[in-house]
């Protein structure tokens, strides 16, 4: 297993890239967001990018691409004017986001010059401050209560201008190639998604054909079709196309089944983090307890952690805070109120390393090249690295280049000393 990260820009980086060389992109890149005024999210990648990308890519190669709810469509529609099929829309759903919505009666009662009377106060969330108006972002001090103090503050008081952020979409998109797709896998190991590895295990739960079972098929989800014994696939549930972070929010969306499973972590990686991935894969543990939600039905894990995406940062300087989102939009103020969270992984999106390694596996063939032409911190290279993957990893701003080498020199030494124990992940 080889990984290799470049410090340039992707486009120069790609144009120098041999031909049909990489066996799949996973990709954590800009939203096109200018989020917290960085220049590198100033747009989605462009076509021509993406047109880099597919040249690069062998015969039915896979990218899976991160992208906002409100600029998927870019996103989308650039990947697949450069020559790409889009093949599904993945849905990452999670339920720590955060409404930056502003309230339209303090903004009013602000620009008349107008003071609101305090009514009282109430227990702050956990947050920044709540001294601008936005409704989510409160601190664990007493955040005041106001009563509007015009008319029309009066008038649009309980009025926003933002849903709760709880989702981000994946692109999932495949270089086309000649003939099937059973002769290209022969041919270049890429065009098919690895299934069984990424199945999600039923841990006791009853079959619930409900009204699926009139045909012949099955129901496509590891059910046995009507009139066979009604028995769980051993092999486990097929991957859907959603993942969540095993939230309370989340998984109380979800039908309810009493014999749904969650994870117990064993503590013995920082990665180790409420994942329940079944499959083949390296996080696949058998701890559990009984809950009531029915979501592990789909990928789980929560996000990132601070000792996640720390881990092997232990000698950098704490000069980052994670709440950087509070920093955004030119809140410099409110992103000083929230120092006290620093951390040595100063990158603002920092994704679960057990995402992208469910990622990573399902559309990378064995020994296969991973690439990442927006490395930031290096997650998507620690994941390919804990799964044996060679990797190649391309960011541009020098600020993370020394973070991702970190983490990534750490998740090598991690695999070095279990071979040498003869340990395995779980």
């Amino acid at each position: 297993m080889e990984y290799e990260i470049i410090h340039d820009d992707s486009m120069e980086v790609l144009t120098r890239m041999t031909d049909d060389s990489i066996d799949a992109i996973v990709a954590d890149g800009p939203y096109g967001l200018k989020f917290m005024g960085k220049k590198w999210d100033y747009d989605v990648p462009s076509v021509a990018l993406w047109k880099e990308c597919l040249r690069v890519l062998k015969p039915g190669g896979y990218v899976l691409s991160f992208a906002s709810a409100r600029t998927y469509h870019r996103m989308a529609v650039n990947i697949e004017d450069a020559g790409f099929d889009i093949r599904d829309q993945i849905m990452w759903l999670y339920g720590s986001g955060f409404p930056k919505s502003l309230n339209v009666g303090k903004a009013i009662d602000k620009a008349a010059g107008a003071e609101r009377e305090v009514i009282g106060t109430k227990k702050g969330q956990g947050n920044i401050p709540n001294d601008r108006g936005d409704w989510g972002l409160k601190s664990n001090e007493p955040v005041k209560i106001t009563t509007p103090a015009t008319p029309e503050a009066q008038q649009w008081e309980g009025w926003g201008t933002a849903l709760k952020p709880a989702h981000e979409p994946i692109v999932m998109a495949r270089k086309p190639f000649k003939g099937t797709v059973a002769k290209n896998v022969l041919e270049h190991g890429t065009g098919a998604l690895n299934i069984d590895a990424s199945r999600i295990d039923y841990n006791g739960e009853k079959p619930n054909i409900g009204g699926r079972g009139a045909h012949t098929r099955g129901d496509g989800y590891g059910f046995k079709a009507l009139g066979e014994d009604l028995e769980a696939d051993p092999t486990g549930r097929w991957p859907a196309n959603i993942i969540h972070d095993g939230s309370d929010e989340v998984v109380s969306l979800f039908p309810t089944s009493s014999s749904t499973k969650t994870p117990v972590s064993d503590g013995r990686s920082e990665y180790n983090n409420q994942v329940y991935s079944g499959g083949l894969g390296l996080h696949n543990p058998t701890n559990s307890h009984n809950d009531s939600g029915s979501a592990a039905r789909f990928f789980y894990c929560a996000k990132a952690s601070k000792a996640e995406r720390n881990a092997g940062l232990e000698d950098f300087p704490k000069q980052g805070k994670d709440r950087h989102w509070a920093q955004s939009e030119g809140r410099k103020d409110e992103g000083e109120q929230a120092s006290s969270f620093p951390v040595a992984n100063l990158h603002p999106t920092v994704k679960p390393v057990a995402l992208m390694e469910y990622l990573i596996r399902l559309v990378t063939p064995p020994n296969g090249v991973v690439l990442d032409p927006f490395l930031g911190s290096g997650t998507t290279g620690v994941a390919a690295i804990r799964l044996g993957f060679n990797f190649i990893g391309i960011e541009r701003e020098a600020d993370y280049i020394p973070i991702a080498e970190a983490r990534m020199a750490h998740a090598n030494d991690e695999i070095i000393v279990l071979e040498k124990v003869g340990a395995e992940w779980i």
